[in-house]
């Protein structure tokens, strides 16, 4: 793994709720997740899951084949004490900016607050005349459907958007980005050891989404298995044939310094989560 204690470090101007640093490695930029102590009372949780979860989440989306911001698992030295950390590159430069979606919403439409309801999602893209509503859309549910695959329950209107040109002030989809709230980051390995498989069940159908339907968050599996959202359906066509599990339980695997447990237990959930599309799919696709 990379050691980054020495890299060299600059004024931090990410948003988000971990603590992190901004380093300047082999001449790149990144943004350096250091995972935070104090998210959870009374649990004493260990420093290196949602690293985890951010790398993990990230390669899985590059895996299937989107355009995703590259990560790193690295350490940093502080105070004595080595961290695992996630280090994530900057994708944006001079020409390139990224504008977050929650950004767009706010010039849409100024007499509405418009924060992760579906319908309100839906209907700033439709608006918007500065990006292509078609291909927005069907990103979205792209990115939809592979954070109901990896349980990523964070997926709010900051930490997706698009890349900007400053010349040709064409906005793309940008790479995927801030996945470190997938893979239940916040369950210790002695926890994992002793789930019952009705308690793993339990964690693959019960995750939730931030996006909303109706003011309540929406349940990935049960929304999936319903088929009642054919931009949904067309994104699990579109993508499955792509899902390759086996290069997904490769990947972790190989991972370093991860237990076995973990591991494990990663590699289950996902595959649980994957039959259920590819049961939905069977349906779906023709």
């Amino acid at each position: 793994m990379i050691d980054f204690t020495n890299a060299i470090e600059e004024f931090n101007n990410y948003k988000g709720s971990e603590k992190k640093k901004t380093l300047i490695y082999n001449n790149k930029k990144y943004l350096v997740k250091f995972p935070d102590p104090i998210r959870e009372k009374n649990k004493n949780i260990s420093y290196i899951n949602n690293a985890f979860s951010e790398y993990i989440g990230s390669n899985i989306f590059k895996i299937v084949g989107f355009k995703t911001q590259n990560t790193v698992l690295g350490k940093y030295e502080y105070n004595g004490k080595e961290k695992i950390v996630c280090a994530c590159e900057d994708f944006t430069d001079s020409e390139n900016v990224l504008y977050e979606f929650e950004n767009l919403a706010l010039s849409v439409n100024p007499d509405k607050k418009i924060e992760t309801e579906l319908n309100d999602i839906m209907e700033v893209i439709e608006e918007s005349k500065m990006i292509d509503s078609k291909m927005t859309k069907q990103k979205f549910w792209d990115m939809f459907v592979i954070d109901s695959l990896i349980g990523n329950t964070d997926r709010h209107n900051g930490n997706w958007g698009f890349l900007l040109n400053k010349t040709t002030r064409k906005a793309e989809f940008s790479p995927i980005y801030d996945c470190g709230s997938c893979l239940n980051p916040m369950l210790e390995d002695q926890e994992i050891e002793g789930f019952s498989e009705v308690e793993l069940k339990n964690l693959v159908v019960n995750c939730y989404s931030c996006i909303k339907e109706d003011g309540k968050k929406i349940n990935y599996m049960s929304f999936i298995k319903q088929k009642k959202n054919e931009e949904c359906n067309n994104a699990i066509k579109r993508l499955f044939a792509n899902i390759n599990i086996d290069e997904i339980k490769k990947f972790i695997d190989n991972i370093e310094c991860m237990s076995d447990v973990r591991k494990e237990f990663y590699k289950d959930i996902i595959s649980q989560r994957y039959e259920i599309i590819k049961r939905v799919y069977a349906e779906i696709k023709n």
